[in-house]
């Protein structure tokens, strides 16, 4: 699924200006997670903080029409790029969050789905393919280390 370029822009103005409202704000507290949930049904991307306020919202036209089982994995690729991308022009350095902070992506139901981006002192991203596999090494050390 690709996002046209004025969904692009719209996704990327509800990022910032959620970056923006958290800064006028001079949110210091009990922040610890941006929460971004697309609503497929609606094409619709909410912004929320921890306390579930919403920060900002953007239009999304290519999710509704969107059919096939892999919506939160292609979304997932998509929001994180927008995140990564904030974080390379300087954007989020902004923000007055303690550290660590994450984008977190979540469903219709505010489970989380995926972690976009943790900002930390260093910034790590998140993907699958750092972790994949680790579960299955991991117990096939413990296995061995177990039999000796």
């Amino acid at each position: 699924m690709d996002l046209g370029n004025q969904s692009q822009s719209m996704v990327a103005s509800a990022l910032k200006k959620a970056v923006d409202k958290l800064v006028a704000e001079g949110s210091q507290g009990l922040i610890t997670d941006i929460h971004l949930q697309p609503i497929q049904s609606v094409g619709e991307l909410l912004v929320f903080d921890d306390e579930d306020r919403q920060l900002a919202r953007a239009e999304v036209k290519e999710w509704v029409d969107y059919e096939a089982q892999t919506f939160y994995s292609e979304v997932e690729l998509q929001l994180r790029s927008q995140v990564v991308t904030l974080k390379k022009k300087g954007i989020l350095d902004k923000l007055p969050l303690m550290k660590p902070y994450s984008f977190v992506l979540v469903d219709e139901e505010r489970e989380t789905v995926a972690d976009l981006l943790l900002v930390d002192d260093d910034t790590m991203l998140l993907s699958d393919g750092l972790l994949k596999g680790l579960d299955k090494e991991l117990d096939e050390f413990l296995k061995k280390l177990l039999e000796e």
